[in-house]
C-alpha cells in the first residue's frame, strides 16, 4: 500500500452518510474488498471508488448484481471502451424503465382525475356529469392500450 492514502469504515460512512454496517453489507456481497490490519478494516482510494459507485449505482436504480458486474469490470482497464459501453446499455434500460413508469404515472393520475370528477358528480347528483366523466374514463383507457390518451 505504500504511502497511499487509506480511509477507516468510520471515515468513509460519515463521508457518504450511510452505517458502518451498510459498508459491512458492501463488502459481504463482494462489492467491496479492504485490506486488513487485525480486526479494523483499511480501505484505499479505490475502495472508496467502488463504495462511490455502488451507491451511484444504487441511486440509479441497479440491482447489487448490476453493480457488482459493473465494479468487476471496473477493476482492469478504467473507462475502457467495452466497460463504457455496458455502463450505456444498462443506463439506456434503466431510462427506458423509468420513461415508461412515468407514462404509467401520468395515465394513472389522469384516471384518478377523471374517477374524482365521477364522484363529484355523483355526490352533486348529478347523473349527466358522472356519465360524462365515465365516458372519458372509458375513452382515454380505450386509447391508452392503442397508444394515445385524451387529454381533455
Amino acid at each position: 500500500m505504500g504511502d497511499e492514502q487509506t480511509y477507516t469504515i468510520t471515515e468513509l460512512a460519515r463521508e457518504f452518510d450511510i452505517t458502518p454496517r451498510a459498508i459491512r453489507f458492501y463488502e459481504d456481497q463482494g462489492l467491496l474488498t479492504p485490506a486488513r490490519a487485525g480486526r479494523a478494516r483499511i480501505y484505499t482510494k479505490a475502495d472508496r471508488t467502488r463504495l462511490k459507485l455502488t451507491l451511484r449505482g444504487k441511486r440509479l436504480g441497479l440491482s447489487l448484481a448490476e453493480i457488482r458486474e459493473l465494479l468487476d469490470m471496473y477493476g482492469g482497464v478504467r473507462n475502457s471502451a467495452s466497460q463504457l459501453e455496458l455502463f450505456l446499455d444498462v443506463l439506456k434500460e434503466r431510462r427506458a424503465a423509468l420513461e415508461q413508469q412515468r407514462l404509467d404515472i401520468e395515465a394513472v393520475l389522469l384516471e384518478i382525475d377523471m374517477l374524482e370528477q365521477q364522484c363529484h358528480a355523483l355526490l352533486g347528483h348529478n347523473a349527466a356529469g358522472a356519465a360524462a366523466a365515465r365516458a372519458k374514463l372509458v375513452r382515454h383507457i380505450d386509447g391508452v392500450g392503442a397508444g394515445r390518451a385524451d387529454t381533455d
